[in-house]
């Protein structure tokens, strides 16, 4: 007996449509250093990947900063928001750790203010998904349907992996920006070191460059010959110094 072991058209076509996703949203956060730029990147990505998917929304929470939220449409942003309290999607998502889905809102009692709202801008069906990002960061990621019953298990599952992905990839940006303010704040010590200082104002005007290149100049310098920056820097000053006695 034959048994027609193929995937269902629809089924691959979700797991297509859900790698895609996955893959277009890594190459849009992948050189992000700035979360609020991320975010704003992810619900846009989210929306229009998605088939089904009318809206999408963050809700973040951070600690010891306000609240996040990113929307792909501005007119739902106060959606994803902190004004209905804790009955919201999002926020039970946030609490419970788990996903949260209603595919029809008409006959959702769970978040009343919340829904009313929601129904008034056209949002017929939810699925929020929460979010680790790291210790500080937790959140959760709205897919907003513009029809009832629009949202399947389907959703579900990609909003699971989307949750993932987004986590990790969040997770990074975080990341990448506390090396960049730490980069920043070494960068400003080493340019109040006055022989440094000297050394970049010297490369600047050989070279016609700015002075965060000039520093580069000099760390890479430093580093093919083995020696301090600040070593680095003396011997060019000196040098300068000969040349103009000279």
């Amino acid at each position: 007996m034959n048994l027609d072991t193929r995937v269902p058209a629809v089924e691959t076509l979700g797991v297509l449509e859900t790698a895609a996703l996955l893959r277009e949203l890594t190459a849009g956060l992948i050189a992000v250093d700035d979360f609020d730029a991320a975010l704003a990147a992810l619900v846009r990505i989210a929306r229009d990947a998605v088939d089904g998917v009318t809206w999408c929304g963050f809700t973040a929470l951070r600690a010891g900063e306000p609240a996040g939220v990113a929307a792909s449409d501005a007119r739902l942003a106060g959606l994803d928001d902190l004004r209905h309290g804790p009955d919201t999607p999002a926020m039970e998502a946030i609490r419970r750790r788990e996903m949260i889905r209603s595919e029809h809102l008409g006959r959702e009692r769970r978040w009343p203010t919340w829904t009313l709202r929601a129904r008034d801008l056209g949002v017929h069906g939810v699925i929020s998904a929460p979010v680790d990002v790291d210790e500080q960061v937790i959140g959760a990621i709205n897919l907003y349907a513009g029809a009832s019953d629009a949202l399947t298990t389907g959703h579900q599952l990609t909003a699971m992996l989307l949750a993932e992905h987004a986590g990790l990839l969040l997770a990074a940006v975080r990341d990448r920006a506390r090396q960049a303010a730490l980069a920043g704040e070494r960068d400003a010590s080493v340019l109040g070191d006055g022989v440094v200082g000297q050394a970049i104002g010297v490369i600047m005007t050989q070279r016609g460059c700015p002075a965060p290149e000039a520093l580069e100049v000099l760390r890479t310098a430093a580093s093919s010959l083995s020696i301090p920056l600040r070593e680095v820097a003396e011997r060019l000053v000196n040098t300068v110094s000969r040349q103009r006695d000279g």
